[in-house]
């Protein structure tokens, strides 16, 4: 049991929590605003969809990777994620997906939930890679199927130009499976007629795709008009603070994710991103002709920074659970709420992390571990 200030999906509440078999049984207490006291505030766990890597591991390598991400994020509040892949040979890839799959099914291990994949390529226009290997290739129904059946593949970033592409995310959103538009030389028009055929979300909004010009609006144009859903990496490096505000305008559901490489949580040096060499310095992480390669954000931190731009504290936390979680159809994570898993990150009124619960379980270390005990009552404060 937990007491302090709670984000519900109704609203914050002065009172405890409390769960039992790794879910929430009941949450007591009355309406507050949570700037009036000094209790901790208490918020789901953080749900990223766009993890490449933590801790030195990097997504492409399979075996433990996925493992050692997961364990390394959690530290930073994510309770939920999903591994994502680098465009690469499909060897590669099958292989990647085949060992990510076990991961999946052991479930949580001291560290954040996998709830599966974000196949991020190699369905990419080859002329919009960013940081992403020369392997792109446009994607057949067949070709997606065979993927499919080695791992629960969750999310799919794609360029819509590509031939056979309106036929693939047709299948795609059929299955279940959520599509966004990324790596892309789209126009406009080809935007909305992607998310026509069932698109439902942009990836790493601004990033690599088509700009927006008020003559020709491309992809950028297209999420803004139209989008109910994207991702974007509220690093403050990645996008300036008024594109962020430009798109939390427009986006009703505009929801943060890391695109974090193996170098977060890690020190200044030398990374992988898939087969790519990238150097962590100042903050980012770069090939060495200088183009941004994911980053080094972490959840915490992506928190912070929106309140820093100007959101409240509620709305911050949503775009960081609530909204990612409701975008994969997720109803057990992303929420503080009877029923849901016992994920939760604890804060500190200056918003420094101080707890996080996977299922309950407290884990052993987090990126701000302090002297004092949590409170468990309103008495023992």
């Amino acid at each position: 049991m937990l007491y302090g200030n709670i984000l519900t999906p109704d609203g914050w509440r002065l009172g405890s929590l409390n769960w039992q078999a790794g879910r929430i049984s009941v949450i007591d207490g009355e309406a507050v605003d949570p700037k009036t006291n000094a209790y901790p505030r208490i918020l789901p766990g953080f749900v990223d969809l766009h993890v490449h890597g933590g801790g030195g591991a990097d997504a492409m390598e399979g075996g433990d990777a996925a493992t050692t991400l997961a364990r390394t994020h959690a530290r930073f509040g994510t309770t939920s994620l999903l591994v994502t892949t680098m465009t690469a040979p499909l060897d590669d890839i099958r292989r990647v997906l085949a060992e990510t799959a076990q991961v999946v099914s052991a479930g949580p291990d001291q560290g954040a939930r996998v709830l599966g994949v974000h196949l991020e390529g190699p369905y990419l226009n080859p002329d919009k890679l960013g940081a992403q290997p020369p392997h792109a290739r446009p994607g057949t129904i067949e070709a997606m199927e065979a993927l499919l059946a080695l791992a629960p593949i969750r999310l799919v970033t794609l360029a819509p130009e590509l031939q056979g592409h309106a036929a693939l995310i047709r299948h795609l959103a059929d299955r279940g499976v959520r599509v966004q538009l990324g790596h892309t030389l789209a126009s406009y028009e080809e935007g909305v007629a992607a998310l026509g055929h069932g698109a439902s979300g942009f990836t790493h909004l601004f990033n690599a795709m088509t700009g927006l010009h008020h003559r020709e609006p491309g992809v950028v144009g297209a999420a803004l008009a139209h989008a109910e859903y994207a991702e974007i990496i509220p690093d403050l490096l990645h996008v300036h603070p008024g594109a962020i505000r430009a798109a939390l305008r427009s986006i009703p559901r505009l929801y943060a994710v890391t695109d974090s490489t193996s170098a977060a949580g890690m020190p200044d040096g030398d990374y992988r991103l898939g087969e790519q060499h990238v150097v962590k310095c100042l903050g980012g992480v770069r090939l060495a002709d200088g183009t941004l390669a994911g980053s080094t954000l972490t959840m915490d931190q992506a928190l912070r920074n929106f309140v820093e731009i100007g959101l409240d504290l509620a709305e911050a936390s949503d775009r960081l659970s609530r909204f990612p979680a409701e975008f994969l159809g997720e109803t057990d994570v992303g929420r503080l709420a009877p029923g849901a898993h016992a994920d939760i990150a604890v804060f500190s009124p200056a918003l420094e992390l101080e707890a996080v619960y996977v299922g309950g379980e407290r884990l052993d270390s987090v990126a701000g571990d302090h002297a004092t005990p949590l409170p468990t009552s309103e008495e023992s404060v």
